[in-house]
């Protein structure tokens, strides 16, 4: 499956899937099907891979979904989709989540006005998200706003102009994940 982790470059010739088929090493058969477990560890390791954190931080935010109310799965993406990183990537401040990831500890983000260089930060609704006002923050931003034609979602409002900002609306909800993926499974595997 596709996850866009290269940015842009998924979409050129240059992408690993579309070259290659099959799964890498000399013998090209595969098992047979894949048991329930390695259903539930594949979606893990997929949602694990698209947002960029290491296990720890993912148990780390797997008990903090489940302490909240609701669906503890909603809840764990939500989570997940307020990341200071991710936010910055679907504004289109950042190529890739890796880009808005190095962008935000390089210290080319403010938060509410404030310098902000940890990029697992949990954004809140209504905070203020903008570029530095500095020459090489402001250009970077600029470029990828003008190359990446993406939409912004609903739960992020982009106001473009001299120094580009953006603000979370809304909590995010399931509907607002960009990635197709199934939170019960993880639910599962981790409630073991």
């Amino acid at each position: 499956m596709k996850l866009f982790l290269k940015g842009t470059r998924c979409d050129s010739p240059k992408c690993a899937i579309e070259r290659r088929d099959s799964p890498p090493g000399q013998q090209q058969s595969r098992r047979g099907k894949l048991t329930d477990y390695g259903q539930h560890l594949r979606e893990k390791q997929k949602v694990k891979h698209y947002y960029g954190v290491l296990e720890r931080q993912f148990r780390t935010y797997f008990a903090r979904a489940q302490r909240s109310k609701g669906n503890t799965g909603v809840a764990l993406m939500s989570l997940f989709e307020r990341r200071l990183d991710n936010v910055i990537h679907r504004l289109g401040f950042g190529q890739s989540r890796s880009q808005a990831r190095q962008m935000v500890a390089h210290g080319h983000i403010t938060v509410n006005g404030r310098r902000c260089d940890i990029p697992s930060y949990l954004l809140h609704v209504g905070d203020v998200v903008r570029i530095k006002n500095r020459g090489k923050s402001l250009q970077m931003a600029q470029a990828n706003l003008s190359e990446s034609g993406r939409q912004v979602p609903d739960f992020l409002t982009l106001v473009e102009g001299p120094i580009p900002e953006g603000r979370l609306a809304r909590l995010p909800e399931f509907d607002d994940v960009s990635i197709p993926v199934q939170p019960q499974l993880i639910v599962e595997l981790l409630s073991k």
